[in-house]
């Protein structure tokens, strides 16, 4: 394993499919460090690795500055003790998720619009996930398991865009993905198909022909929406996964971030991953104040501190290139925009 500056790649994995890179990912603090040459501190992580397991891909670990700390990526993933504390306003649904499932895997938060939690797993394990405690294990887990959430939409005639999210939607194949992105394109009132994803960010060799083919097939317009919060996510392998995506027709490109603490809270970073974001053709679509999940309080910014970066934003870039400072508020018909 070779690890390199943040904008080289692995010498020995730069052949790997997508599957190889999911099954060689870093699977503990421990090890991260070790690849990363930093010091061990063992106790301290494991208080965070019982809450959730560390999972990092090694073409996103590639993109860390070995030797530091606080780098932004690094900080994403590096469990902490502090995910051991107990504070008050945190939960494990902090979006209160489970009042709003219609079937097994589904989801209906605003109208209009319908969950899937098309996937267990996700492709990184981001310490501040809204849903990391989420129970994966009730979902759906097969073709058969899907036919009641396919049926409880295709029986709400006020549905007209299915979300695909997990998990990561992408860790399935493309032959199960193309199943399933075929079973809701068969649906006639469902217009149009959205996508959640930190694939094509964290291990860019998902973007595969056959993915390529079956958004370009679908009679869906189809929106993907990127998670990247810190422009060093934003190597070259990643640009040219972007660059093949942004040929398939009717696919609209987004990227959502999320405020963090000690991560992205400045202008100079935000400013940064906007224009970087652009080069690539991807709209910053929105900057979310952090859902308040246990284990993730340390990674809390104010409100009036993101309101106070987007005012600097604003001052300094251009309209298109500041996104949206949004915040999820349970019971509420749409997210809540702060600014």
């Amino acid at each position: 394993m070779n690890i390199v500056t943040p904008n080289s790649q692995f010498v020995a994995s730069t052949r790997w499919t997508w599957q190889q890179h999911v099954k060689a990912a870093i699977r503990s603090a421990a090890e991260l460090r070790r690849v990363l040459g930093l010091p061990l501190r063992v106790g301290e992580e494991l208080a965070g690795e019982r809450q959730f397991e560390t999972f990092a891909p090694l073409p996103f670990v590639a993109r860390m500055e070995p030797g530091n700390e606080a780098d932004p990526l690094l900080r994403q993933v590096l469990p902490t003790a502090a995910e051991g504390e107990s504070v008050a306003g945190f939960s494990n649904d902090p979006n209160a998720e489970s009042e709003v499932s219609r079937a097994p895997g589904v989801l209906q938060k605003y109208p209009g619009r319908a969950l899937l939690i098309a996937a267990k797993t996700c492709a990184v394990n981001c310490r501040y996930c809204f849903r990391r405690a989420y129970p994966y294990e009730s979902g759906p887990t097969s073709r058969e398991d899907w036919r009641p959430s396919l049926d409880q939409i295709a029986t709400d005639h006020s549905i007209e865009e299915v979300i695909l999210s997990g998990g990561e939607p992408l860790i399935n194949d493309d032959t199960r993905l193309e199943w399933l992105v075929q079973e809701i394109s068969r649906i006639p009132h469902i217009r149009r198909l959205r996508i959640h994803s930190r694939f094509p960010i964290v291990i860019p060799q998902r973007v595969t022909e056959g993915l390529l083919e079956l958004l370009s097939d679908t009679r869906l317009p189809t929106t993907m929406v990127l998670h990247t919060n810190h422009a060093q996510e934003l190597g070259d392998d990643v640009g040219d996964a972007l660059t093949k995506l942004r040929q398939v027709p009717r696919l609209v490109l987004l990227n959502q971030s999320v405020l963090l603490r000690g991560i992205n809270d400045s202008v100079r970073v935000l400013t940064e991953l906007s224009w970087r974001l652009l080069e690539f053709g991807i709209v910053p679509y929105y900057l979310h104040q952090l859902d308040r999940v246990t284990g993730s309080h340390h990674f809390e910014v104010e409100q009036a501190r993101g309101l106070a970066l987007i005012e600097q934003l604003r001052n300094s870039l251009p309209g298109y290139a500041v996104p949206r400072y949004a915040v999820e508020v349970p019971g509420c018909s749409s997210k809540q925009i702060l600014a």
